[in-house]
């Protein structure tokens, strides 16, 4: 760009700031709180036709009537507001993609002083967090964007509209591009035409992580999404695991995170198992078996149990196997007990249950 059309941008953007000051003055003095600029025009990455990104901190919802939508010489212009208890504390807890909103923001209004130390508390909180080493807090919030990456393929798996699968697909990119960040815990900040840029930067990629971005882009057919898309999460799911194993201490079967573990094991799912299988009822046994591997995963997840594999064992025409399965994981889950001194909660009659429970500090459980 010549710096005729250069300054003509930087004038119309400073009317814009101005008007939008103006009328927060006149109109909304206790409903706006801050208006700052991000965007291209705050990282000098803007071209002819960008727009204005203005972040407008509303203190009520009176204050959402600042907002407006416009057109002005061929340029859209949105102008929103952004609540202090909902994005602005996503922000803060890095569960927004869009940090740099609140870390680079360049303030071009506040009402009073309070509200910029309102502010930079809300900074202090993101730039606390993003300073913590790669850890379970930012493998966590990356989990979440996996999930969501595998949702959307799910999506891409069922339709086979080519549109709708593209859309669906490209999610999954979204997705795992958030996660990736989260996994480097950093947070992207010059948007999405530098996403590229920015990605390679950083520590720790996915195997042939620009490779399958850019497959997932170029691809013509639906299966070809599909492949890509595929490829990528398994990529990106497998780099999620061996950092999990590299930075996250796993937990350790305790005394005292154990306790009721057992007993709840077997009264949620041993007698729903038992019963299922015996009577040879397919749905009833499918189900049950379900639940209690979620239960054992759980447990592992949280606890530090073994991995139990129960669901390799269900066979629809032979239950007797899946039920003995469950048996034995069970009675391995009753050593996990033994190791740390602890001993099932167990009676054989009820008036040993209530001198118990009528006298809990009595015992040793």
């Amino acid at each position: 760009m010549d710096d005729k059309i250069i300054n003509d941008l930087l004038v119309k953007n400073k009317r814009l700031i101005d008007m939008v000051i103006e009328r927060a003055r006149r109109d909304f003095a206790d409903d706006i709180a801050i208006i700052g600029l991000t965007g291209s025009f705050s990282t000098n990455d803007y071209h002819e036709k960008s727009d204005l990104d203005l972040i407008i901190i509303n203190n009520t919802k009176r204050g959402r009537e600042i907002r407006s939508c416009f057109i002005l010489e061929d340029v859209g212009y949105d102008i929103y507001c952004t609540p202090w208890d909902t994005r602005i504390e996503a922000q803060a807890n890095l569960e927004s993609p869009m940090i740099s909103c609140l870390l680079d923001l360049q303030i071009l209004y506040s009402a009073k002083p309070e509200y910029m130390d309102k502010l930079n508390g809300y900074r202090q909180k993101a730039l606390d967090e993003l300073s913590k080493p790669i850890g379970k807090a930012c493998l966590d919030r990356a989990k979440k964007d996996i999930n969501l990456a595998k949702q959307k393929y799910a999506n891409a798996a069922i339709s086979e509209e080519l549109g709708v699968v593209r859309h669906a697909v490209g999610s999954v990119l979204y997705h795992s591009i958030n996660a990736v960040v989260s996994m480097n815990n950093t947070y992207i900040k010059r948007g999405i035409k530098r996403y590229l840029e920015e990605l390679s930067s950083y520590t720790h990629l996915p195997k042939d992580f620009f490779e399958d971005y850019i497959a997932v882009i170029n691809a013509k057919e639906v299966g070809a999404l599909r492949q890509n898309a595929l490829k990528l999460l398994k990529n990106l799911d497998e780099l999620h695991k061996s950092m999990t194993q590299e930075f996250v201490q796993n937990s350790i079967p305790t005394y005292e995170n154990l306790n009721g573990s057992y007993e709840e094991l077997w009264c949620n799912y041993r007698n729903k198992v038992l019963t299922s299988c015996d009577s040879n009822d397919k749905n009833y046994a499918f189900h049950s078996a379900l639940a209690a591997q979620s239960y054992l995963d759980e447990m592992t997840k949280h606890i530090g149990t073994r991995k139990y594999n129960l669901m390799k064992h269900f066979d629809s025409d032979n239950l007797q196997l899946f039920k003995n399965a469950f048996i034995d994981a069970m009675d391995d889950y009753l050593k996990e007990y033994e190791k740390v001194g602890r001993k099932a909660v167990k009676f054989d009659i009820f008036e040993e249950l209530y001198a118990h429970y009528m006298n809990p500090k009595g015992g040793s459980n």
